[in-house]
Protein backbone atom coordinates (compact mmCIF):
# COMPACT_ATOMS: atom_id res chain seq x y z
CA UNK A 1 0.00 0.00 0.00
CA UNK A 2 1.03 3.07 -1.02
CA UNK A 3 2.33 5.98 1.74
CA UNK A 4 0.21 8.76 1.06
CA UNK A 5 2.21 11.84 0.51
CA UNK A 6 2.30 14.75 3.03
CA UNK A 7 0.69 18.08 2.50
CA UNK A 8 2.60 20.43 0.65
CA UNK A 9 3.44 23.69 2.19
CA UNK A 10 1.40 26.67 1.83
CA UNK A 11 2.41 28.90 -0.89
CA UNK A 12 2.76 32.35 -0.15
CA UNK A 13 -0.65 33.67 -1.52
CA UNK A 14 -1.81 30.87 1.00
CA UNK A 15 0.24 31.64 4.16
CA UNK A 16 -1.79 33.48 7.05
CA UNK A 17 -0.27 36.17 9.54
CA UNK A 18 -2.00 37.54 12.76
CA UNK A 19 -3.29 41.61 12.46
CA UNK A 20 -3.82 41.91 16.41
CA UNK A 21 -6.05 38.62 16.88
CA UNK A 22 -7.01 38.40 13.49
CA UNK A 23 -5.59 35.92 10.73
CA UNK A 24 -5.48 37.46 7.40
CA UNK A 25 -3.28 36.59 4.12
CA UNK A 26 0.04 37.42 4.68
CA UNK A 27 0.82 39.49 1.47
CA UNK A 28 -2.03 41.61 2.93
CA UNK A 29 -1.02 42.43 6.51
CA UNK A 30 1.66 44.79 5.74
CA UNK A 31 -1.12 46.54 3.96
CA UNK A 32 -3.47 46.82 6.87
CA UNK A 33 -0.49 47.83 9.29
CA UNK A 34 0.64 50.47 7.10
CA UNK A 35 -3.37 51.80 7.38
CA UNK A 36 -2.74 51.82 10.91
CA UNK A 37 0.04 53.91 11.19
CA UNK A 38 -0.87 56.31 8.28
CA UNK A 39 -4.08 57.01 10.51
CA UNK A 40 -1.89 58.31 13.39
CA UNK A 41 1.38 59.82 11.95
CA UNK A 42 0.52 63.30 12.67
CA UNK A 43 -0.60 62.06 16.49
CA UNK A 44 2.16 59.08 16.82
CA UNK A 45 3.64 60.46 19.72
CA UNK A 46 0.44 60.80 21.40
CA UNK A 47 -0.13 57.10 20.40
CA UNK A 48 2.57 55.73 22.25
CA UNK A 49 1.94 58.28 25.39
CA UNK A 50 -1.86 56.32 25.53
CA UNK A 51 -0.16 53.11 25.08
CA UNK A 52 2.65 53.20 27.80
CA UNK A 53 1.23 56.27 30.10
CA UNK A 54 4.25 58.59 29.11
CA UNK A 55 6.38 56.33 29.98
CA UNK A 56 7.49 55.35 26.72
CA UNK A 57 10.28 58.63 26.49
CA UNK A 58 11.99 56.86 29.69
CA UNK A 59 11.91 53.44 28.36
CA UNK A 60 13.58 55.32 24.92
CA UNK A 61 16.67 56.95 27.03
CA UNK A 62 17.16 53.97 28.64
CA UNK A 63 17.67 52.08 25.14
CA UNK A 64 20.26 55.45 24.22
CA UNK A 65 21.58 54.94 27.45
CA UNK A 66 22.26 51.29 27.08
CA UNK A 67 23.18 51.45 23.10
CA UNK A 68 25.45 54.26 24.71
CA UNK A 69 26.80 55.97 20.75
CA UNK A 70 30.17 57.09 21.36
CA UNK A 71 31.06 60.38 22.03
CA UNK A 72 34.50 60.79 20.63
CA UNK A 73 35.71 61.44 16.99
CA UNK A 74 34.89 57.74 16.24
CA UNK A 75 32.76 56.92 12.88
CA UNK A 76 29.11 55.29 14.32
CA UNK A 77 27.00 54.81 11.58
CA UNK A 78 23.37 53.73 12.90
CA UNK A 79 20.23 52.36 11.52
CA UNK A 80 16.79 52.95 13.53
CA UNK A 81 14.70 50.60 11.25
CA UNK A 82 10.51 51.38 11.96
CA UNK A 83 11.87 54.41 12.57
CA UNK A 84 8.80 56.61 12.97
CA UNK A 85 8.81 60.15 14.07
CA UNK A 86 12.48 59.87 14.88
CA UNK A 87 13.23 60.14 18.52
CA UNK A 88 15.24 57.26 18.88
CA UNK A 89 17.39 58.78 15.97
CA UNK A 90 17.31 62.08 17.55
CA UNK A 91 17.89 61.20 21.12
CA UNK A 92 20.88 58.81 19.42
CA UNK A 93 22.63 61.93 17.31
CA UNK A 94 22.31 64.10 20.75
CA UNK A 95 24.27 61.95 22.66
CA UNK A 96 27.03 60.99 20.21
CA UNK A 97 29.66 62.46 18.86
CA UNK A 98 29.99 64.32 15.89
CA UNK A 99 30.50 61.32 13.69
CA UNK A 100 27.85 59.76 15.09
CA UNK A 101 25.02 59.09 12.11
CA UNK A 102 22.04 57.61 11.61
CA UNK A 103 19.36 56.38 8.88
CA UNK A 104 16.10 56.52 9.51
CA UNK A 105 13.87 53.59 7.79
CA UNK A 106 10.79 52.65 7.41
CA UNK A 107 7.77 52.00 5.18
CA UNK A 108 5.19 54.20 5.97
CA UNK A 109 5.98 57.54 3.94
CA UNK A 110 4.06 59.65 6.17
CA UNK A 111 5.79 58.67 9.60
CA UNK A 112 8.85 59.20 8.28
CA UNK A 113 8.09 62.56 6.93
CA UNK A 114 7.59 63.39 10.36
CA UNK A 115 10.26 62.43 11.25
CA UNK A 116 12.40 64.45 8.42
CA UNK A 117 10.56 67.33 9.84
CA UNK A 118 12.18 67.05 13.70
CA UNK A 119 15.57 66.58 12.54
CA UNK A 120 15.16 69.27 10.20
CA UNK A 121 13.82 71.17 13.16
CA UNK A 122 16.53 70.13 15.45
CA UNK A 123 19.09 70.58 13.09
CA UNK A 124 20.74 67.14 12.69
CA UNK A 125 19.41 66.52 8.94
CA UNK A 126 23.24 66.68 8.07
CA UNK A 127 23.99 63.85 10.11
CA UNK A 128 21.15 61.90 8.77
CA UNK A 129 19.56 59.84 6.24
CA UNK A 130 16.09 58.45 4.94
CA UNK A 131 14.91 55.10 3.38
CA UNK A 132 11.71 54.26 2.91
CA UNK A 133 12.39 50.37 2.93
CA UNK A 134 10.25 47.22 4.61
CA UNK A 135 12.08 45.53 7.66
CA UNK A 136 12.31 42.06 5.45
CA UNK A 137 14.11 43.51 2.82
CA UNK A 138 16.79 46.33 3.74
CA UNK A 139 18.33 48.07 0.51
CA UNK A 140 21.61 47.94 2.43
CA UNK A 141 24.89 46.88 1.97
CA UNK A 142 26.01 43.61 4.27
CA UNK A 143 27.87 44.36 7.01
CA UNK A 144 27.28 48.61 6.84
CA UNK A 145 25.90 49.71 10.32
CA UNK A 146 27.25 49.99 13.79
CA UNK A 147 24.33 49.68 15.67
CA UNK A 148 20.41 48.53 14.53
CA UNK A 149 17.79 49.89 16.79
CA UNK A 150 14.13 49.21 16.70
CA UNK A 151 11.42 50.81 18.82
CA UNK A 152 7.75 49.72 18.99
CA UNK A 153 8.25 47.95 15.59
CA UNK A 154 9.27 44.77 15.31
CA UNK A 155 5.93 43.38 16.14
CA UNK A 156 4.27 44.78 13.20
CA UNK A 157 6.51 43.06 10.88
CA UNK A 158 4.72 40.17 9.23
CA UNK A 159 7.75 38.05 9.02
CA UNK A 160 10.01 38.74 12.45
CA UNK A 161 12.37 36.11 11.85
CA UNK A 162 13.45 37.79 8.26
CA UNK A 163 13.23 40.95 9.88
CA UNK A 164 15.98 39.83 12.85
CA UNK A 165 18.22 38.27 10.27
CA UNK A 166 18.09 41.58 8.26
CA UNK A 167 18.97 42.96 10.92
CA UNK A 168 21.68 40.72 11.38
CA UNK A 169 23.44 40.74 7.64
CA UNK A 170 23.49 44.82 7.85
CA UNK A 171 25.50 44.92 10.93
CA UNK A 172 29.34 44.88 11.32
CA UNK A 173 30.77 42.38 13.01
CA UNK A 174 30.92 43.33 16.81
CA UNK A 175 27.19 45.58 15.76
CA UNK A 176 24.90 45.86 18.19
CA UNK A 177 21.36 44.90 18.17
CA UNK A 178 18.64 46.70 20.33
CA UNK A 179 14.99 45.85 20.47
CA UNK A 180 12.82 48.09 22.65
CA UNK A 181 8.99 46.43 22.75
CA UNK A 182 6.02 45.98 24.46
CA UNK A 183 6.12 42.78 26.23
CA UNK A 184 4.77 40.50 29.52
CA UNK A 185 3.82 42.32 32.33
CA UNK A 186 5.60 39.85 34.95
CA UNK A 187 4.39 41.44 38.60
CA UNK A 188 1.34 40.32 39.61
CA UNK A 189 -1.96 42.43 40.45
CA UNK A 190 0.25 44.89 37.77
CA UNK A 191 -0.53 42.94 34.68
CA UNK A 192 -4.27 43.08 35.64
CA UNK A 193 -4.33 46.38 36.12
CA UNK A 194 -2.69 47.03 32.62
CA UNK A 195 -4.78 44.49 30.70
CA UNK A 196 -7.64 46.74 31.77
CA UNK A 197 -6.02 49.83 30.82
CA UNK A 198 -5.16 48.51 27.33
CA UNK A 199 -8.29 47.14 26.39
CA UNK A 200 -11.35 49.46 28.08
CA UNK A 201 -9.08 52.93 28.71
CA UNK A 202 -7.07 53.00 25.24
CA UNK A 203 -9.27 52.54 22.27
CA UNK A 204 -11.70 55.00 24.13
CA UNK A 205 -8.61 57.44 24.78
CA UNK A 206 -7.74 56.92 21.11
CA UNK A 207 -11.16 57.59 19.79
CA UNK A 208 -11.27 61.05 21.61
CA UNK A 209 -7.86 62.05 21.05
CA UNK A 210 -7.27 60.85 17.31
CA UNK A 211 -10.97 60.20 16.45
CA UNK A 212 -10.65 56.65 16.27
CA UNK A 213 -10.68 53.71 18.04
CA UNK A 214 -9.85 50.95 15.84
CA UNK A 215 -6.36 51.75 15.12
CA UNK A 216 -5.40 51.55 19.04
CA UNK A 217 -7.46 48.39 19.78
CA UNK A 218 -5.32 46.77 16.86
CA UNK A 219 -2.07 47.71 18.15
CA UNK A 220 -3.50 46.07 22.16
CA UNK A 221 -3.89 43.28 20.48
CA UNK A 222 -0.78 43.16 18.62
CA UNK A 223 1.11 43.47 21.92
CA UNK A 224 -0.40 40.80 23.40
CA UNK A 225 0.36 38.27 20.24
CA UNK A 226 3.68 39.15 20.20
CA UNK A 227 5.97 36.63 21.70
CA UNK A 228 6.97 36.97 25.39
CA UNK A 229 10.68 37.75 26.40
CA UNK A 230 12.17 34.60 26.45
CA UNK A 231 10.60 33.09 23.34
CA UNK A 232 11.68 36.29 21.84
CA UNK A 233 15.12 36.58 22.93
CA UNK A 234 15.30 32.99 21.71
CA UNK A 235 14.34 34.21 18.11
CA UNK A 236 17.11 36.41 18.10
CA UNK A 237 19.26 33.88 18.90
CA UNK A 238 18.17 31.64 16.18
CA UNK A 239 18.98 33.99 13.82
CA UNK A 240 22.43 34.32 14.65
CA UNK A 241 22.87 36.48 16.91
CA UNK A 242 25.42 36.18 20.06
CA UNK A 243 25.24 37.17 23.34
CA UNK A 244 21.64 37.81 23.82
CA UNK A 245 19.80 39.55 27.00
CA UNK A 246 17.05 41.43 27.60
CA UNK A 247 15.98 43.98 30.22
CA UNK A 248 12.30 44.38 31.85
CA UNK A 249 11.24 47.78 32.29
CA UNK A 250 8.31 48.59 34.73
CA UNK A 251 7.63 44.84 35.39
CA UNK A 252 7.74 43.59 31.83
CA UNK A 253 5.63 46.09 30.10
CA UNK A 254 8.17 46.88 28.18
CA UNK A 255 11.47 45.43 27.46
CA UNK A 256 14.86 45.84 25.75
CA UNK A 257 16.22 42.81 24.16
CA UNK A 258 19.97 43.50 23.46
CA UNK A 259 22.25 41.28 21.24
CA UNK A 260 25.63 41.38 18.63
CA UNK A 261 26.47 40.29 15.49
CA UNK A 262 30.35 38.27 16.60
Amino acid sequence: MPTARPDPPPTEDQQTAAFGYRKVASETRQGLVNEVFAAVAARYDLMNDLMSGGLHRLWKDDLITWLNPPRSQRPFELIDVAAGTGDIALKALRDGGPLCRATLCDINPAMLGVGRDRLHQAGLAGRANLAIANAEALPFADQRFNAFTIAFGIRNVTRIERALSEARRVLKRGGRFLCLEFSCCEVPLLDRLYDFHSFEIIPRLGALAAGAAEPYRYLVESIRAFPDQRRFAGMIESCGFQRVSFRNLTGGIAAIHSAWRL
